[in-house]
């Protein structure tokens, strides 16, 4: 992969989860609430995607990957938590295209 290129879908991914945690925080907070999960779990959830989202700012392809693994991993909950209560996968869509770009990222920064 081009190295521009990657650096675009680091910034879309970047941009993408601080859009949803800070700015659509709410949305959220109701989305926690519709899955029944308690709000302890969303703080980490919160705390670690936006942590490992400026990972992958750093210049050092080792946190790099760090950070796009971590948010893959959390990717792969959510992804599972649309399952559990059977959303349709247009509703899967953000957290499976957030996954496959953060793989796509741990693959090319290698």
């Amino acid at each position: 992969m081009n190295h521009h290129v990657l650096e675009i879908v680091k910034l879309i991914a970047v941009a993408s989860i601080l859009f949803v945690w800070v700015v659509r925080y709410s949305n959220i907070v109701e989305e926690f609430r519709f899955y029944s999960l308690p709000n302890w779990l969303r703080d980490i959830v919160g705390i670690l995607k936006i942590s490992c989202a400026f990972m992958l700012l750093n210049s050092n392809a080792f946190i790099v990957q760090v950070g796009a693994i971590g948010i893959a991993t959390l990717m792969v909950f959510a992804i599972f938590t649309h399952f559990r209560v059977k959303n349709p996968f247009p509703k899967m869509l953000p957290a499976t295209t957030l996954l496959i770009f953060n793989l796509l990222i741990f693959y090319f920064s290698a």
